[in-house]
């Protein structure tokens, strides 16, 4: 019996989970040997990642897009731009959720509610509590987020020898350890939002502790296998 093709959306799920935990361990290494080679590695991995449901339904524009950056990226390897381009992504990917979420504010789904939705069904939003509860998350996220995008650029700019400034020869306003910095751009940053993941799950089980929640490797579980419809919204579907 032979097994039936993966459709485009559950091989993107498939492959990007398989892809994306080597992106930190590469900008970690990047960062700890100073060697351009990982940076390099880590933005094309990045990149086809985030390319991957569009070059997996074989569209050749997408292909030439997804080419032609990885060109820029070797080019910028060549003149040794690789690093600051990988020491400006968590600055990037975190303003950017930080606008994901705060977009949502502003309409009648909130993004934490879409999780909830995606995980436990529709229902769940009737029940006591919990759709003003997804909107205050959803407003924590925001701000956590933003925060930490401002504080991840202040830490690119003003790191002392390696910062933006440092390099163009302008005397930063506030000096910042280059070890810090480098620690928090590449690791701490993301400890935090790990950390803050853990404790919202416990505020909620205990805010809402008069009912029932899935264990935390069901809820992860359900994340990732419903992460495309994340994006789209519109009361997607439980399993």
């Amino acid at each position: 019996m032979t097994s039936s093709p993966l459709s485009p959306e559950h091989a993107t799920r498939r492959y990007g989970l398989l892809l994306l935990p080597a992106y930190p361990l590469l900008a970690i290494a990047g960062a700890v040997t100073q060697r351009q080679v990982f940076a390099l590695l880590a933005l094309a991995l990045l990149l086809t990642v985030l390319m991957l449901p569009q070059l997996l339904a074989r569209r050749g524009t997408s292909w030439l897009l997804w080419s032609g950056v990885l060109l820029g990226l070797l080019l910028s390897w060549r003149y040794g731009f690789a690093g600051v381009l990988l020491e400006a992504v968590p600055v990037l990917i975190n303003a950017l959720l930080a606008a994901w979420f705060g977009r949502t504010l502003g309409t009648s789904e909130p993004l934490v509610e879409r999780f909830i939705v995606a995980i436990e069904g529709a229902e769940r939003l009737r029940q006591p509590g919990v759709a003003a509860y997804a909107r205050q998350v959803t407003w924590f996220w925001t701000v956590l987020l933003g925060g930490q995008a401002l504080l991840l650029a202040v830490l690119l700019l003003c790191a002392d020898h390696d910062g933006l400034l440092a390099r163009a020869g302008i005397a930063a306003p506030l000096v910042v350890p280059a070890r810090w910095a480098a620690v928090w751009l590449h690791l701490g940053g993301y400890l935090l939002l790990g950390a803050a993941f853990l404790a919202e799950y416990g505020c909620r089980r205990w805010r809402l502790r008069h009912l029932p929640h899935p264990g935390l490797h069901d809820m992860l579980l359900q994340l990732a296998l419903h992460w495309p419809q994340l994006l789209r919204g519109k009361r997607v579907a439980a399993p």
